[in-house]
């Protein structure tokens, strides 16, 4: 397996966010920092520090968060580690979700929670405007429109660069760029599951080639799962040996050749889980490997 210190995110590519926010397509995803269930601080608040630091040695220059990540803890971390955040770096985070315990993710889309929330992050983070805002869930209880509408006005006030929206369809996609610009979508998509939680898996294929061919980021959530296709004498465990690679690693290297929108941030607490990711963006598949692995997974 390749020696992860001498390779960098940038291996993975670059993509224009908004056309003006320029990112490698490997990110790193902060929920992980936290305590167990995503709840409290995280068991050795160091080595999540230690992880950050490293994360930016690396070249990773997108980092996704929310402000349910802990709660509040992925935040506050970001911001104790890297603050004053070096040029260049982008900060993603999202609203839109209550915690009420561990593993618990009730959805609140009101626009008083959506504003309440997106203050709260911007004192965490200690910045005046967020890069990337993301709307974390659609609420049932609440309009869409009315939750979008209210992510509008807070970016017409100055306070987000961009919007992004998070477990949605298609259809919500449409009904939101009728209101502001989208420039991300963050759904699960990964090898074990090609499926999103609200769309088939032709639906969410559809998703990722709509936002290809609209230069909007799709954000795979879960990147890493491969599930049964990395039993041994799988496409993916014969590949992966090949590459001298870890199935995880293929898994990334399969993300970025899908679609040149796609922006993998698997997330983890432990740096060397972080460098093995970072190499795996280093990985460039064959059409026969990619094609091997896309119909093992269907």
């Amino acid at each position: 397996m390749a020696d992860a210190t001498q390779q960098t995110a940038q291996a993975s590519g670059t993509l224009m966010l908004g056309g003006d926010l320029k990112v490698y397509r490997l990110g790193l995803g902060a929920m992980r920092i936290t305590g167990e269930g995503i709840w409290g601080p995280p068991e050795n608040k160091q080595e999540a520090i230690a992880l950050l630091h490293r994360t930016l040695e690396l070249g990773i220059n997108l980092i996704d968060t929310a402000d349910s990540y802990g709660p509040e803890v992925s935040e506050s971390l970001i911001a104790e580690a890297l603050y004053p955040y070096p040029q260049g770096l982008v900060i993603a985070t999202k609203g839109g979700l209550l915690r009420t315990g561990p593993g618990q993710w009730p959805a609140d889309g009101s626009p008083k929670h959506l504003r309440e929330a997106l203050e709260g992050s911007l004192q965490r983070l200690r910045v005046e405007r967020i890069d990337v805002y993301q709307f974390h869930r659609p609420d049932p209880k609440v309009p869409f429109e009315d939750s979008v509408g209210e992510i509008a006005k807070m970016q017409a006030e100055g306070k987000i660069r961009h919007v992004g929206l998070s477990n949605i369809t298609l259809d919500e996609l449409e009904r939101a760029q009728k209101i502001v610009p989208i420039v991300t979508v963050q759904n699960r998509y990964n090898l074990a599951h090609r499926e999103s939680e609200r769309m088939t898996v032709s639906q969410s294929e559809e998703m990722i080639d709509t936002c290809a061919r609209q230069g909007i980021g799709f954000i795979p959530w879960s990147p890493l799962a491969t599930g049964k296709l990395a039993r041994p004498g799988s496409a993916l465990d014969h590949i992966a040996k090949q590459h001298h690679a870890l199935p995880s690693q293929i898994a990334i290297a399969w993300l970025l050749k899908r679609s040149n929108t796609m922006l993998p941030i698997p997330g983890t607490s432990s740096v060397k889980h972080l460098e093995e990711n970072v190499t795996g963006a280093t990985i460039k598949l064959s059409q026969e490997e990619f094609d091997a692995i896309d119909k093992s997974s269907k």
